[in-house]
């Protein structure tokens, strides 16, 4: 089954723009990754869904995303250093 990917306007006008302002450079098919492969997973407090990944060795990437069916949504996404978030230092 191929999944599809929707990106909300915004994680694509406001996030990953800002993102890029701070020297971060996410791509969507970077978000898309995360979310195939995560190093880490998890849920929010409100129960949606989380993948995580490293960016480098000291910060990860953050995914909030919806799954139905065969489409995932993307609802936002932020950096974070690494060791919040249940993404571990080893």
């Amino acid at each position: 089954m191929t999944m599809k990917f929707v990106f909300t306007k915004h994680v694509a006008k406001d996030k990953i723009p800002a993102l890029k302002n701070f020297g971060w450079v996410i791509t969507k098919s970077h978000v898309k990754k995360v979310i195939k492969s995560p190093r880490w997973q998890g849920l929010t407090k409100k129960g949606q869904k989380t993948a995580m990944d490293l960016v480098d060795e000291t910060h990860i990437l953050r995914v909030i995303f919806r799954k139905k069916d065969d489409i995932i949504t993307i609802i936002t996404l932020h950096i974070a250093r690494r060791g919040k978030y249940g993404s571990t230092l080893r």
